[in-house]
């Protein structure tokens, strides 16, 4: 019996350090990809997509291009946030803020769908909007996952 008990405990051991590995992982990802210059994640999302699309010379060095002036403008976004916390003048943003961020977001979201819409061919086009669909849906999960955990917290507290 007391083997049985040692062995169980041994186990739940192991599985919590396990677990512990994984989200200091992905932290660590996460922390690479914030570092990487706007160039080097540019050529890696142009690659990952070659990859997934199929995307020829000329189609690479278009979603090249959209995809640097992306990266540089959303580095240049957290370098100004960045500033602000260190200041201490970062606030929490008010209604009409967000709601401008939110369309601003969303123009651009829109602007990269028809830059792609005319680079890519409709079978690679259709292909690259499921996946981005996809990455939508699996950050909306995330963000219920961690809306759930907060309000597990609250009411153990």
């Amino acid at each position: 019996m007391k083997k049985l008990v040692l062995i169980a405990i041994a186990l739940m051991t192991v599985q919590a350090f396990a677990q512990q590995k994984k989200g200091e992982s992905n932290k660590e990802r996460a922390q690479m990809m914030r570092n990487l210059s706007p160039e080097d994640a540019a050529t890696m999302q142009t690659k990952r997509l070659t990859l997934h699309l199929d995307l020829n010379e000329k189609q690479q060095a278009e979603v090249k291009e959209i995809l640097l002036a992306n990266a540089e403008a959303r580095k240049a976004k957290m370098e100004e946030i960045k500033a602000k916390k260190e200041k201490g003048e970062l606030q929490k943003p008010t209604k009409e803020e967000r709601i401008k961020m939110a369309n601003a977001r969303l123009d651009q979201q829109i602007a990269m769908k028809t830059k792609m819409k005319e680079i890519l061919n409709d079978e690679q086009y259709d292909k690259w909007e499921k996946a981005q669909a996809r990455m939508a849906n699996r950050g909306n999960e995330k963000k219920k996952e961690h809306a759930k955990k907060r309000m597990h917290e609250k009411k153990t507290e």
